[in-house]
């Protein structure tokens, strides 16, 4: 796991808390790895998930700090997502 992956993980489960999602989802951090998301919580892994959003480390690092919004980094083509839709709005409500 790199460490941008290991920082993701430990960004997004303080964001999150314990309550994680109904659902899962999965981060692709290009070049780094993939966290996932669920009722669990946040760890790094590469499993199936129900929705996939992938960005480059600085877009990711910028929507957890809430200098880019989720909606408008996939409006504006930096933020991909491969899935259900509707976990990923309510991925991007819990971000916000």
């Amino acid at each position: 796991m790199s460490d941008i992956v290991a920082a993701a993980v430990e960004a997004l489960g303080a964001k999150l808390g314990d309550a994680g999602i109904d659902g899962s989802a999965k981060f692709v951090i290009e070049g780094e790895g993939a966290l996932i998301i669920d009722s669990d919580g946040v760890r790094a892994s590469d499993d199936d998930a129900d929705v996939t959003l992938t960005a480059d480390a600085d877009v990711f690092q910028s929507i957890l700090e809430g200098d880019i919004n989720p909606t408008s980094a996939f409006m504006s083509g930096k933020l991909s997502v491969d899935g259900d839709m509707g976990m990923a709005m309510k991925l991007a409500s819990a971000l916000a």
